[in-house]
């Protein structure tokens, strides 16, 4: 056979044009059909039983290459493998492989896609797309399924949040976002396993996994402490800010008349606020994770607060515009003004929402959940939760006005003295 192998010439190949199978050797013959075209094949006998084998067109196989083929196949033979079976095999694997190259985040779109139908609401189904866009997506969307692993679901469970002026862990920081987060990379990767697109163990799995590297949610303590000022302190400490000029500066007081959350101020967006009813609605998904199942909080706005509003520039998304065109205020920016302009290093943004529930607590007569309404807190008895429909809006109007009275009363020098008791009605 290997006297009888190279038989043809790169010449005799150009010139050949009559129909028929002419051979190189080996198994390896060049066919020329009518037209003229002309490929390759690889001729052989397996049990007995003569085979063929086509090994591409002339034009894209040139006669090294042919001959390369035709002698990998041989040693397949040899081993007692039949070429055709393996070229099957290999192209198989290579669909399989090209099947499993679809992303995380391609899966996540379908499996959302794929049930959004039998999912009670549009909620429902925003509330999936959010989360997965938000904290998974950026760090693990573009990687194949089948490489996800332990270690890249860790990675976005364990990525760095900065939340009301500190920078924690996601699980630590917002552990029932984080929860629902697993849980839901949890179904998107039982999804892909069963359509194919990746093999093994569920890597996001809660019992006998996950559970030995994270802290449960019932034990991540969800109260953190934030240096506070004083309620007797806050007039004598908003005269020189409301002196500030500057975006940060007036970030920080509205913030502080507001009572909401550093997140909840720098993302507010024009077409949140409603200057006639003098009203600023924070969408569910900028609320704190345990507020996304009960909507969007309200929150009525002081005449200071309107007032600030009125300051601003009038251009752009943001309300609190940050330095480069088109973005919203650094989530330090309002800390940056109580520790370098203020030198007030001891305190903190988020610590004058303790500021304001000590002041209503200890100085006024607005009922607790008033109170904890204001301040978009979760109602912890479920009971209440059920039955208190409203979000007490009047009540928490009239509470919101005294609280901006008493941010610009006159500091007094006996720390004693408070406001009359008000809201009892």
């Amino acid at each position: 056979m290997v006297r009888d192998s190279n038989r043809l010439t790169a010449l005799q190949i150009k010139r050949l044009t009559r129909p028929g199978l002419y051979a190189d050797g080996g198994g390896l013959c060049l066919q020329v059909q009518t037209g003229p075209t002309k490929s390759w094949v690889f001729r052989y006998m397996l049990a007995r039983r003569p085979r063929k084998a086509g090994l591409g067109p002339l034009a894209l196989v040139s006669l090294a290459d042919a001959r390369e083929i035709a002698l990998a196949y041989r040693r397949l033979l040899l081993a007692g493998i039949d070429p055709i079976e393996a070229r099957a095999a290999e192209r198989a694997k290579a669909a399989a492989e090209a099947l499993r190259a679809i992303t995380f985040g391609e899966c996540a779109d379908r499996y959302i896609a794929a049930h959004r139908a039998g999912w009670k609401n549009s909620k429902h189904a925003a509330q999936w797309e959010s989360t997965i866009a938000t904290y998974a997506k950026p760090i693990i969307g573009a990687i194949t399924v089948q490489a996800i692993d332990t270690a890249a679901v860790m990675k976005v469970l364990e990525q760095d949040i900065v939340d009301d002026d500190e920078t924690s862990s996601l699980w630590l920081a917002r552990p029932d976002t984080a929860g629902r987060l697993r849980g839901r990379i949890e179904l998107v990767l039982s999804w892909a396993t069963v359509r194919g697109y990746r093999s093994g163990e569920n890597p996001a799995r809660w019992r006998g996994h996950i559970e030995t590297l994270l802290p449960s949610r019932s034990k991540v303590a969800r109260i953190r402490h934030h240096a506070a000022l004083p309620y007797q302190e806050l007039p004598g400490f908003m005269a020189p800010l409301r002196a500030l000029p500057g975006v940060s500066a007036r970030a920080l007081e509205f913030t502080i008349l507001t009572a909401a959350r550093t997140n909840e101020t720098i993302g507010a967006r024009r077409a949140e606020f409603d200057d006639a009813n003098r009203m600023w609605t924070v969408p569910a998904e900028r609320m704190k994770s345990r507020e996304e199942e009960r909507g969007p909080h309200r929150v009525p706005l002081s005449a200071r607060a309107l007032e600030i509003l009125r300051e601003l520039p009038s251009e752009g998304e943001f309300v609190f515009p940050g330095r480069q065109p088109g973005t919203a205020l650094s989530n330090m920016a309002m800390l940056q003004v109580l520790k370098r302009v203020l030198g007030r290093a001891d305190l903190t943004t988020h610590g004058f929402r303790s500021t304001f529930h000590d002041w209503a607590s200890e100085t006024t007569g607005y009922p607790n959940e008033v109170v904890e309404m204001a301040l978009a807190h979760a109602v912890g008895d479920k009971v209440e939760a059920a039955y208190r429909r409203g979000d007490l809006l009047e009540k928490r109007r009239r509470l919101m006005a005294d609280w901006a009275t008493y941010c610009q009363s006159t500091p007094q020098s006996d720390a004693n003295v408070v406001m009359p008791m008000r809201g009892t009605g």
